[in-house]
């Protein structure tokens, strides 16, 4: 049997990314599965409260909690998040890093757009200044 090119599954203890809603970016753990369509979400050191969410308004991280018993309650994934680090985790993972250099850039006020373009045109005229000593 051929390996599948699926490595994301929803299942308990999968963290996930919510795209909709008051806590939009924020992340949870999957604590219970309803239906093919819904999951009960939990995210107790993130500050996302326990709710049934839709698959559809969910991102599924490659970061999952190992034995998470399925319907744990808050207190349990808070321990278990603590314990394995989810946070920090997620934090480090360059997707965040993305995701936090782009709402950093899309609060800049103008004069810090073009004080940005001004440091960037610094840094190419040395980087090109260097290169033509080299060549």
């Amino acid at each position: 049997m051929t390996d599948s090119t699926f490595k994301r599954f929803v299942e308990v203890g999968r963290v996930v990314l919510l795209k909709s809603g008051p806590s939009a970016g924020k992340i949870a753990v999957i604590a219970e599965i309803i239906d093919h369509n819904r999951a009960i979400i939990d995210g107790p050191t993130t500050g996302v409260p326990r709710q049934s969410f839709p698959y559809r308004h969910l991102t599924l991280t490659p970061i999952a909690l190992t034995k998470l018993p399925r319907g744990a309650g808050s207190g349990v994934i808070r321990k278990q998040v603590e314990k394995e680090g989810i946070v920090a985790k997620w934090e480090s993972s360059t997707w965040a890093k993305k995701r936090a250099a782009m709402e950093k850039r899309r609060s800049l006020n103008d004069f810090e757009r073009f004080s940005v373009m001004v440091v960037k045109k610094q840094r190419r005229d040395v980087v090109r200044k260097t290169l033509a000593k080299a060549a």
